[in-house]
């Protein structure tokens, strides 16, 4: 069974402007998303929410499509992404035709893989009382023993209950990679929540995900990414 891949990507962002078409790599930030869906065999169209032209055209020029542009009621700062998803899936359903699944995809995931994307449809289809399946990775370091400054400067625990408490045996703790997330149709069109008991983690390595909101993070991005294609290259030639 197939889905479709829809990319939220509006025009407004202010720590790194025009990030979702700036040139990552070799080639815009949004057009390793949209490569990924592509390689994907569950995946039978790419579609771009966006409020802005020149993301629009971009998105078609790498294989997408754009068969709507997104009001600008949910191109704002506060807007989540499942308000997005519903109307795209909504304009979809109305205008053409809608899958039983549906996956939103990040404009900023260039290390999103076709293989993880497949895991995710797999898990959501083979868990017929869950939602939802995304993308999630292990944090590199116990949060139980997370510190946090104070007003005066210094430093205190967060659980300083765990002060004594060995590293492995601390519970570990996921957090959302920010890559991909799986949906049945009527769970986004209906806006169910993403984090909940029905929803299904696919499990990611820690090395194929890197926030990028800042302009640090998106040179500690290109280092990570320019390292996996030189590793990838070394691998095929020996």
């Amino acid at each position: 069974m197939t889905g479709v891949a829809i990319i939220p990507a509006r025009g407004g962002s202010k720590r790194i402007p025009r990030k979702n078409i700036k040139v990552f790599c070799g080639a815009p930030m949004i057009a390793h998303s949209i490569r990924a869906a592509l390689a994907c065999p569950s995946i039978e169209r790419v579609v771009v929410s966006t409020d802005d032209q020149d993301i629009a055209e971009t998105a078609r020029q790498y294989g997408a499509e754009t068969p709507f542009m997104r009001p600008d009621a949910l191109s704002d700062d506060f807007t989540g992404t499942i308000p997005v998803m519903a109307h795209a899936a909504q304009w979809l359903k109305d205008h053409e035709a809608l899958p039983g699944f549906v996956c939103c995809i990040y404009a900023t995931a260039p290390f999103l893989s076709s293989e993880y994307l497949e895991r995710g449809l797999a898990q959501l289809q083979g868990n017929s009382d869950a939602d939802f399946a995304f993308s999630v990775t292990d944090y590199a370091f116990p949060i139980q023993r997370a510190l946090k400054m104070t007003e005066t400067g210094r430093v205190q625990m967060f659980n300083p209950e765990h002060f004594s408490t060995r590293s492995q045996d601390l519970e570990e703790a996921w957090h959302d990679a920010g890559q991909f997330y799986w949906g049945r149709a009527e769970a986004w069109l209906e806006q169910r929540p993403l984090f909940s008991p029905r929803a299904c983690p696919v499990r990611l390595p820690r090395h194929r995900v890197q926030d990028i909101d800042t302009p640090d993070d998106w040179v500690r991005a290109e280092w990570l990414f320019k390292a996996m294609q030189a590793e990838c290259e070394h691998g095929a030639s020996s």
